[in-house]
């Protein structure tokens, strides 16, 4: 399964970059709902670096473990390594733009383990990715105009 989804930053590519390799960023960006816990990874993600973390959905608690790869100036990759789905990687891609904002890409490739339950939980996860990504978008944007002024 796919999932994509794009907005305008309006902040320059380098700034955007910065944000998104900020593991203390994640956290900021993560709706409340979702209760992040115990993120544990470098300040700074690069190639190769580890993030791990803990979701909870209601009383369910869901680990999460992904390995960065692909860093380059126009974004990096986060391939997840153990966690809730068989497979999931997700493409962060930043594109400049002339008048000085930038692009913000994300594509997310998944499938669902096999397992009733955590194919229950990936289901529910995937359905929720819109209202994610709206919320990561709007806290971005606000985060970033913060920086910059």
């Amino acid at each position: 399964m796919d999932y994509h989804h794009r907005f305008l930053a309006n902040a320059p590519l380098e700034d955007v970059l910065t944000f998104h390799r900020s593991a203390s960023n994640l956290a900021a960006i993560t709706p409340p709902i979702f209760f992040m816990r115990d993120l544990e990874g470098p300040a700074t993600l690069g190639e190769g670096s580890t993030i791990s973390f803990t979701l909870w959905l209601g009383p369910l608690p869901v680990r999460w473990r992904a390995r960065i790869v692909n860093v380059s100036p126009a974004g990096f990759d986060d391939v997840l390594v153990a966690g809730p789905f068989a497979s999931w990687v997700h493409e962060h891609r930043f594109e400049a733009r002339p008048d000085g904002t930038c692009l913000v890409h994300d594509h997310i490739h998944f499938t669902l383990k096999s397992n009733l339950l955590w194919r229950a939980v990936g289901l529910l996860m995937a359905l929720g990715l819109p209202l994610l990504f709206a919320f990561r978008a709007r806290k971005t944007q606000s985060m970033l105009s913060r920086s910059t002024t």
